[in-house]
């Protein structure tokens, strides 16, 4: 499994936004844009998405921009990517009926998979990622002097 382009680029700017929030003044795109390196059309229609799924506001105007909609640490890296991505790994059991034996338990491996990775992805919150590139910087910094 890898992670999409379009899903670490949201996070990056997520993340870029989480660094921010205590300030509460929204982010233009063109900031976020250049502190992330994303191409700025593409980042304009990845936060349309994380807008319409209840991860983002905006504010319009002069000083308007993107803000988060909820505080860092109650948004999980899980939520981003099922705004992003639509993950849903629940299967019917009417699903796993019609299948053969050999299908339904390659099946019922993958729901496994899939559900300790949402496991994973449920623990780390925007707040998380935050602290940990912080703590890494810090090591960055203590190996180079």
């Amino acid at each position: 499994m890898e992670i999409s382009c379009k899903s670490e680029y949201a996070i990056l700017a997520l993340l870029e936004m989480a660094t921010h929030y205590a300030s509460g003044e929204p982010m233009q795109i063109r900031q976020i844009a250049a502190q992330q390196n994303i191409p700025d059309r593409y980042l304009e229609q990845l936060l349309a998405t994380l807008r319409r799924g209840g991860i983002l506001k905006s504010q319009r105007g002069s000083k308007g921009g993107y803000l988060l909609a909820r505080e860092p640490w109650k948004i999980t890296i899980l939520q981003v990517l099922e705004c992003l991505e639509g993950l849903d790994i629940r299967t019917g059991e009417e699903e796993i009926n019609r299948k053969t034996l050999d299908s339904s338990v390659v099946d019922e491996i993958w729901q496994e998979a899939c559900q300790a990775a949402n496991s994973v992805l449920q623990k780390y919150t925007l707040q998380d990622v935050c602290e940990k590139r912080d703590s890494r910087r810090q090591l960055d910094v203590m190996y180079y002097i």
